[in-house]
């Protein structure tokens, strides 16, 4: 266990090691929920990706162009489970 001092500000530093631990690096943020019992669940934050990084992830990788029905389909499937031959049209 890992014992961390606050100051009269009400800070609180954390080891390296801890965030090691945790995978935060500087400049990152840690989200804590608040349990039941004082309790605290000290986490990194993830930040949701947006659809703009997304977006050209794949550009240039083929030659193939999907049309949107395509694209739903193999959307259908993989919600399915079913691999990328199994109920294709």
């Amino acid at each position: 266990m890992t014992t961390l001092t606050v100051t009269a500000r009400g800070q609180v530093t954390f080891r390296k090691e801890v965030l090691q631990h945790l995978g935060i690096k500087p400049g990152e943020k840690i989200e804590l929920d608040l349990l039941p019992d004082g309790r605290g669940l000290l986490k990194a934050a993830r930040p949701a990706g947006a659809i703009n990084s997304f977006i050209g992830l794949l550009a240039d990788r083929s030659d193939k162009v999907a049309t949107i029905e395509e694209l739903n389909a193999a959307a259908a499937r993989g919600w399915a489970g079913l691999d990328k031959n199994e109920g294709a049209e």
